[in-house]
């Protein structure tokens, strides 16, 4: 069996899969493998899940990006919601608006000033088109008014080695992602995108705090191909909310601070086509496009 990961190896969303690959190889009794399929903010790999056999050995593990996607790509070969299962929801975590080092803030208040007043602004870096990484950008600029140019990369890893180099000035990557950089004192985290603080990062305020309505949340969906039977999908979705309640996985997420969701696959499928719609709104009203 195989979980596609639609995004670079080495990220936050890739070691989450492969823990979760772990947990779902002792529950079903065979050998499970992530095959990390990068590009196009996620839609080359999440194209390959709806060419696949739905037969419950191939899966998806991915982010936000399956939502926005929708609408940054209008002539997508596929609709998520129509050609994909959501088997659950695994779980969700904020975006960390980080810098790197050499940029001379210690606020959000700060950066929004340095931005306004640099020739050509500061660039941010993200983990690829249509991610929250992006979004999180996006919706900065709309109601900061602080330039912010857009640098995409092909997941988590790149995108933090970048901020990590230099490359790029701003990034908002997962809590799970930035936390062992901050440990390290290798990169400065300033806030967080969710409406409520983050329980691994307590001492960060909210966007919202700051500019009212701001909210972006990173969450993570298991899916299978569409035609995938009620049987494949209960049996999967079981095992998933199984390996939640492991030790090893309720402490690696409270950890990475990675709120444990694992809904029903009729509750999962709903919050996919709430989300469709909020992101619609979003990437419609900023008039993102896909980069080149």
């Amino acid at each position: 069996m195989r979980i596609i990961l639609p995004f670079a190896a080495g990220g936050g969303t890739d070691v989450l899969a492969r823990v979760l690959a772990r947990r779902l190889q002792d529950g079903l009794g065979q050998p499970v493998v992530v095959d990390n399929r990068p590009g196009a903010g996620g839609t080359i790999g999440t194209e390959m899940l709806v060419k696949s056999p739905p037969d419950g050995h191939t899966m998806m593990f991915t982010t936000t990006a399956v939502a926005v996607n929708v609408t940054l790509y209008p002539r997508l070969a596929f609709d998520p919601r129509k050609d994909l299962v959501p088997v659950t929801q695994f779980g969700s975590t904020s975006s960390v608006l980080t810098v790197h080092p050499s940029v001379p803030v210690r606020s959000v208040v700060e950066l929004v000033a340095l931005a306004k007043i640099t020739r050509g602004g500061l660039n941010f870096g993200s983990n690829g088109s249509g991610t929250s990484s992006h979004l999180s950008g996006v919706m900065f600029t709309q109601m900061t008014g602080a330039p912010l140019t857009h640098v995409p990369y092909k997941g988590a890893a790149p995108a933090l080695n970048a901020l990590l180099s230099g490359e790029v000035d701003v990034a908002f990557p997962g809590v799970n992602s930035v936390q062992p950089l901050l440990r390290a004192s290798k990169v400065r985290s300033l806030a967080v995108t969710t409406k409520h603080r983050s329980s691994a990062l307590p001492d960060l305020p909210t966007l919202d705090s700051l500019y009212p309505g701001f909210e972006i949340d990173q969450w993570f969906l298991l899916l299978v191909p569409a035609g995938a039977s009620a049987a494949i999908v209960n049996r999967l979705n079981a095992e998933v909310l199984k390996s939640l309640q492991h030790p090893d996985i309720k402490s690696f997420m409270s950890r990475e601070g990675i709120e444990p969701v694992g809904s029903t696959p009729a509750e999962a499928a709903a919050f996919l086509n709430r989300e469709v719609d909020k992101f619609a709104k979003v990437v419609k009203a900023a008039g993102v496009k896909p980069e080149p």
